[in-house]
């Protein structure tokens, strides 16, 4: 093998060494920043990207969307109960470069702001408003974060308060707050209840004494209804068309025997007369000793 034939292989294999090191191969979901002697030149990919050695520095950007749980903060609400709120944020790389340019690492940034902003926008709010308007609280969350995001080159998509944790001493009055509440619509469903039925009853009444036959029907359908139980007891009603009349006569004839009942009034100077007063035995007995000395 002559040198010239060796000169070649070297080269060669130098240049397959230097192509290997200077390919990238950048997937569809990634993007790649080239700074070519610290100068930025741009965003490449996907595909096969040729850097040159040496000269070249690249960094790798992830367009994923990222799901970023925020840790447990210590929050006090306005109305003075401490909780504990955790949320999750969910954004993605809409601009690698400034993603790279603009923020040493965004998705640290985009989590202590999301940290500062939880307990921000729970400190405003109580406790009740925590817990029934999370909604709202979501959407104070998204806009104050995705918007401090956009010059990082992110775009938050979705903000959420996950888990909200209370003392147990608030639970306990949340839970018996909860129970008197329930009992108290248990109590104004029930009279509205009986008033419904108290006006169907009512209704039912007029109809019923619009028709006597109706009536009298619907106690033949109560004695059905009492002797299909196989009670030894019978129980016979009686409709007060029929006892009315009976009773209204008792009532006349004991006021018609009241009023032809004599009254007796005392005879003036009844009270003067007295019956003559017997004699004393005392005195008996010295008249008749009077009688025998004679």
């Amino acid at each position: 093998m002559t040198s010239g034939t060796l000169i070649l292989i070297v080269l060669a294999v130098v240049v397959l060494g230097l192509l290997l090191v200077s390919l990238r191969v950048v997937r569809e979901y990634e993007r790649l920043i080239i700074f070519r002697l610290g100068r930025l030149r741009g965003a490449t990919g996907p595909g096969l990207v040729l850097l040159l050695p040496y000269l070249d520095r690249s960094v790798r950007v992830d367009m994923r969307v990222v799901t970023l749980t925020i840790p447990p903060q210590e929050v006090i609400t306005r109305d003075n109960v401490t909780a504990r709120v955790n949320a999750v944020v969910m954004f993605k790389v809409a601009d690698p470069v400034s993603s790279v340019m603009e923020v040493e690492n965004h998705a640290v940034a985009t989590s202590q702001y999301a940290q500062t902003t939880l307990r921000s926008v729970v400190g405003r709010a109580d406790l009740d408003t925590l817990l029934a308007h999370r909604a709202d609280l979501n959407e104070d969350l998204y806009r104050s974060i995705a918007q401090q995001a956009v010059p990082w080159g992110v775009e938050v998509s979705v903000v959420e308060i996950k888990d909200v944790e209370i003392p147990e001493m608030m639970q306990r009055a949340m839970a018996r707050q909860a129970e008197a509440e329930r009992e108290r619509r248990a109590k104004v469903i029930s009279a509205h209840g009986e008033l419904e039925a108290s006006t169907e009853l009512r209704d039912a009444a007029q109809v019923l004494s619009e028709a006597p036959g109706s009536l009298q029907l619907r106690y033949l359908q109560t004695l059905l209804e009492l002797g299909a139980d196989q009670n030894s007891t019978v129980v016979f009603p009686l409709p007060m068309d029929v006892i009315g009349p009976v009773v209204g006569a008792l009532g006349r004839m004991t006021a018609d025997d009241a009023t032809a009942q004599p009254t007796r009034h005392p005879t003036p100077g009844a009270a003067d007369a007295s019956p003559p007063a017997e004699p004393s035995r005392a005195g008996a007995g010295t008249a008749q000793k009077d009688q025998d000395h004679e």
